[in-house]
Protein backbone atom coordinates (compact mmCIF):
# COMPACT_ATOMS: atom_id res chain seq x y z
CA UNK A 1 0.00 0.00 0.00
CA UNK A 2 3.10 2.13 0.50
CA UNK A 3 3.08 2.84 -3.41
CA UNK A 4 -0.05 4.90 -2.89
CA UNK A 5 2.21 8.10 -1.35
CA UNK A 6 3.11 8.05 -5.09
CA UNK A 7 -0.05 8.09 -6.71
CA UNK A 8 -1.74 11.68 -5.49
CA UNK A 9 -4.22 11.53 -8.41
CA UNK A 10 -5.33 7.97 -8.26
CA UNK A 11 -9.57 7.75 -7.78
CA UNK A 12 -10.28 4.31 -6.93
CA UNK A 13 -8.44 1.78 -4.69
CA UNK A 14 -9.50 -1.94 -4.40
CA UNK A 15 -7.24 -3.50 -1.41
CA UNK A 16 -9.20 -5.95 -0.43
CA UNK A 17 -7.98 -9.34 1.48
CA UNK A 18 -4.62 -8.01 1.32
CA UNK A 19 -3.27 -7.78 5.08
CA UNK A 20 -3.22 -4.26 5.27
CA UNK A 21 -3.02 -2.77 8.72
CA UNK A 22 -1.89 0.92 8.22
CA UNK A 23 -4.05 3.37 6.00
CA UNK A 24 -1.10 6.45 6.74
CA UNK A 25 0.56 6.41 2.95
CA UNK A 26 -3.84 6.84 1.79
CA UNK A 27 -3.65 10.64 3.00
CA UNK A 28 -1.55 11.43 0.09
CA UNK A 29 -4.39 11.03 -2.67
CA UNK A 30 -6.65 13.99 -2.46
CA UNK A 31 -8.55 12.39 -5.48
CA UNK A 32 -9.47 9.27 -4.07
CA UNK A 33 -13.07 9.02 -4.21
CA UNK A 34 -13.32 5.06 -3.85
CA UNK A 35 -11.70 2.89 -1.35
CA UNK A 36 -12.41 -0.95 -1.17
CA UNK A 37 -10.48 -2.40 2.00
CA UNK A 38 -12.92 -5.33 2.82
CA UNK A 39 -11.27 -7.76 5.07
CA UNK A 40 -8.19 -7.05 6.06
CA UNK A 41 -6.14 -6.53 9.13
CA UNK A 42 -7.00 -2.89 10.40
CA UNK A 43 -7.35 -3.02 14.22
CA UNK A 44 -8.35 0.00 14.91
CA UNK A 45 -10.39 2.77 13.66
CA UNK A 46 -8.15 5.41 14.29
CA UNK A 47 -6.50 4.50 10.87
CA UNK A 48 -9.75 6.48 9.59
CA UNK A 49 -7.60 9.45 10.93
CA UNK A 50 -5.41 9.24 7.77
CA UNK A 51 -8.72 9.58 5.51
CA UNK A 52 -10.37 12.61 7.15
CA UNK A 53 -8.80 15.34 4.83
CA UNK A 54 -9.44 12.92 1.49
CA UNK A 55 -11.91 15.83 0.06
CA UNK A 56 -14.02 13.57 -2.79
CA UNK A 57 -14.15 9.96 -0.65
CA UNK A 58 -17.68 8.97 -0.96
CA UNK A 59 -17.57 5.55 -0.94
CA UNK A 60 -15.51 2.79 2.07
CA UNK A 61 -15.89 -0.37 2.48
CA UNK A 62 -14.28 -1.46 5.62
CA UNK A 63 -16.31 -4.61 7.20
CA UNK A 64 -14.70 -7.83 7.93
CA UNK A 65 -11.95 -5.63 9.51
CA UNK A 66 -10.95 -5.93 13.49
CA UNK A 67 -11.77 -2.50 13.98
CA UNK A 68 -15.92 -2.94 13.07
CA UNK A 69 -15.87 -4.49 16.82
CA UNK A 70 -19.08 -6.28 18.28
CA UNK A 71 -21.06 -3.07 17.72
CA UNK A 72 -22.03 -2.39 14.20
CA UNK A 73 -24.09 0.88 15.28
CA UNK A 74 -21.09 2.63 16.98
CA UNK A 75 -18.62 1.24 14.54
CA UNK A 76 -20.88 2.70 11.97
CA UNK A 77 -21.34 6.17 13.27
CA UNK A 78 -17.61 6.43 14.41
CA UNK A 79 -16.87 6.31 10.73
CA UNK A 80 -19.69 8.64 9.71
CA UNK A 81 -18.91 11.38 12.37
CA UNK A 82 -15.17 11.02 10.92
CA UNK A 83 -16.22 10.77 6.73
CA UNK A 84 -19.08 12.70 6.80
CA UNK A 85 -18.86 12.83 3.07
CA UNK A 86 -19.25 9.33 2.45
CA UNK A 87 -22.39 8.60 0.24
CA UNK A 88 -22.05 4.90 0.89
CA UNK A 89 -20.33 2.90 3.56
CA UNK A 90 -20.06 -1.05 3.41
CA UNK A 91 -22.52 -1.44 -0.03
CA UNK A 92 -24.82 0.64 2.33
CA UNK A 93 -26.21 4.04 1.47
CA UNK A 94 -25.57 6.98 3.84
CA UNK A 95 -28.74 8.77 4.40
CA UNK A 96 -28.87 12.70 6.31
CA UNK A 97 -30.95 10.70 9.47
CA UNK A 98 -27.21 9.01 10.17
CA UNK A 99 -25.18 11.98 9.67
CA UNK A 100 -26.74 13.48 12.11
CA UNK A 101 -27.12 10.36 14.52
CA UNK A 102 -23.23 9.98 14.43
CA UNK A 103 -22.70 13.67 15.78
CA UNK A 104 -24.16 11.94 18.97
CA UNK A 105 -23.28 7.88 19.03
CA UNK A 106 -20.01 7.92 16.69
CA UNK A 107 -16.54 9.03 18.10
CA UNK A 108 -14.43 11.75 17.29
CA UNK A 109 -11.01 10.66 15.90
CA UNK A 110 -8.61 13.45 16.58
CA UNK A 111 -5.21 11.52 16.24
CA UNK A 112 -3.15 8.37 14.22
CA UNK A 113 -3.41 5.18 16.04
CA UNK A 114 -0.36 4.40 18.11
CA UNK A 115 2.41 2.03 16.06
CA UNK A 116 4.15 -0.86 17.86
CA UNK A 117 7.74 -1.28 17.91
CA UNK A 118 8.66 -3.17 14.29
CA UNK A 119 11.49 -5.28 13.68
CA UNK A 120 13.76 -5.79 10.57
CA UNK A 121 10.70 -3.38 8.70
CA UNK A 122 8.03 -6.46 9.55
CA UNK A 123 5.18 -4.93 11.88
CA UNK A 124 4.56 -6.92 14.86
CA UNK A 125 0.86 -8.40 14.92
CA UNK A 126 -1.75 -7.86 17.87
CA UNK A 127 -3.07 -10.75 19.18
CA UNK A 128 -6.47 -9.70 17.54
CA UNK A 129 -5.48 -8.94 14.39
CA UNK A 130 -3.29 -12.32 14.59
CA UNK A 131 -6.75 -14.55 15.24
CA UNK A 132 -8.92 -12.03 12.16
CA UNK A 133 -5.91 -12.84 9.77
CA UNK A 134 -6.51 -16.39 9.16
CA UNK A 135 -5.29 -18.76 7.15
CA UNK A 136 -8.19 -18.95 4.93
CA UNK A 137 -7.26 -15.07 4.45
CA UNK A 138 -3.94 -15.84 3.37
CA UNK A 139 -4.92 -18.26 0.83
CA UNK A 140 -6.80 -15.15 -1.22
CA UNK A 141 -3.84 -13.43 -1.20
CA UNK A 142 -2.73 -13.41 -5.04
CA UNK A 143 -0.08 -16.39 -5.56
CA UNK A 144 1.77 -14.88 -8.47
CA UNK A 145 3.54 -17.75 -9.84
CA UNK A 146 5.83 -18.07 -12.66
CA UNK A 147 3.51 -18.82 -15.27
CA UNK A 148 1.16 -15.39 -13.86
CA UNK A 149 4.23 -13.13 -14.09
CA UNK A 150 5.51 -14.00 -17.51
CA UNK A 151 1.66 -13.59 -18.60
CA UNK A 152 2.11 -9.75 -17.02
CA UNK A 153 5.88 -9.30 -18.83
CA UNK A 154 3.87 -10.44 -22.11
CA UNK A 155 1.08 -7.58 -21.78
CA UNK A 156 4.08 -5.06 -21.34
CA UNK A 157 5.63 -6.17 -24.31
CA UNK A 158 8.64 -8.25 -22.13
CA UNK A 159 10.37 -11.24 -22.65
CA UNK A 160 9.66 -14.18 -20.60
CA UNK A 161 11.40 -14.84 -17.60
CA UNK A 162 13.10 -18.63 -17.71
CA UNK A 163 12.20 -20.68 -15.47
CA UNK A 164 15.69 -21.40 -14.45
CA UNK A 165 15.92 -17.95 -13.33
CA UNK A 166 12.19 -17.37 -11.55
CA UNK A 167 13.19 -17.32 -7.70
CA UNK A 168 11.09 -14.23 -7.15
CA UNK A 169 9.02 -16.44 -4.35
CA UNK A 170 11.49 -18.32 -2.96
CA UNK A 171 10.39 -20.81 0.15
CA UNK A 172 13.66 -18.75 1.81
CA UNK A 173 11.64 -15.71 1.98
CA UNK A 174 10.11 -14.63 5.10
CA UNK A 175 5.85 -14.37 5.18
CA UNK A 176 6.56 -10.92 5.81
CA UNK A 177 8.69 -10.06 2.72
CA UNK A 178 6.33 -12.60 0.37
CA UNK A 179 3.69 -10.72 2.06
CA UNK A 180 4.90 -7.34 0.97
CA UNK A 181 5.83 -8.17 -2.45
CA UNK A 182 2.24 -9.62 -3.12
CA UNK A 183 0.84 -6.34 -1.81
CA UNK A 184 3.11 -4.39 -4.35
CA UNK A 185 2.53 -6.32 -7.15
CA UNK A 186 -1.14 -6.43 -6.65
CA UNK A 187 -1.35 -2.86 -6.25
CA UNK A 188 0.43 -2.31 -9.52
CA UNK A 189 -2.01 -4.46 -11.65
CA UNK A 190 -4.82 -3.01 -9.98
CA UNK A 191 -3.53 0.99 -10.98
CA UNK A 192 -2.60 -0.33 -14.75
CA UNK A 193 -6.10 -0.82 -15.21
CA UNK A 194 -6.68 3.18 -14.79
CA UNK A 195 -3.74 3.90 -17.29
CA UNK A 196 -4.18 4.63 -20.59
CA UNK A 197 -2.14 3.91 -23.70
CA UNK A 198 0.57 6.68 -22.72
CA UNK A 199 0.51 5.76 -19.15
CA UNK A 200 0.86 1.74 -19.89
CA UNK A 201 3.93 2.96 -22.51
CA UNK A 202 5.43 4.98 -19.30
CA UNK A 203 5.01 1.87 -17.11
CA UNK A 204 7.10 0.02 -19.85
CA UNK A 205 9.89 2.18 -20.45
CA UNK A 206 10.53 2.49 -16.46
CA UNK A 207 10.16 -1.21 -16.38
CA UNK A 208 12.85 -1.65 -19.47
CA UNK A 209 15.20 0.63 -17.65
CA UNK A 210 15.34 -1.23 -14.60
CA UNK A 211 15.60 -4.27 -15.80
CA UNK A 212 18.72 -3.10 -17.70
CA UNK A 213 19.90 -1.94 -14.63
CA UNK A 214 19.58 -5.17 -12.78
CA UNK A 215 20.98 -7.17 -15.68
CA UNK A 216 24.34 -5.29 -15.55
CA UNK A 217 24.81 -5.33 -11.82
CA UNK A 218 24.26 -9.31 -12.17
CA UNK A 219 26.95 -9.22 -14.80
CA UNK A 220 28.88 -7.10 -12.67
CA UNK A 221 28.45 -9.53 -9.65
CA UNK A 222 29.66 -12.30 -12.14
Amino acid sequence: ISICRDLPNIEVITFSVNGISDLEPLNQCQNLSELYLRKNNITSLNELFYLKNLPRLRVLWLSENPCCGSDPHRYRMTVLRNLPSLQKLDNQAVTEEELSQALVDGEEITAPPARRSTENGCPESTESSAAEFTTETESELLNFSLEETNKIREELGMKPVPRDKFSSFSPRETDCNRKKRNNVLNAILLLMKELDVEGLEIIQQTVGRRLQAFRKKELQEE
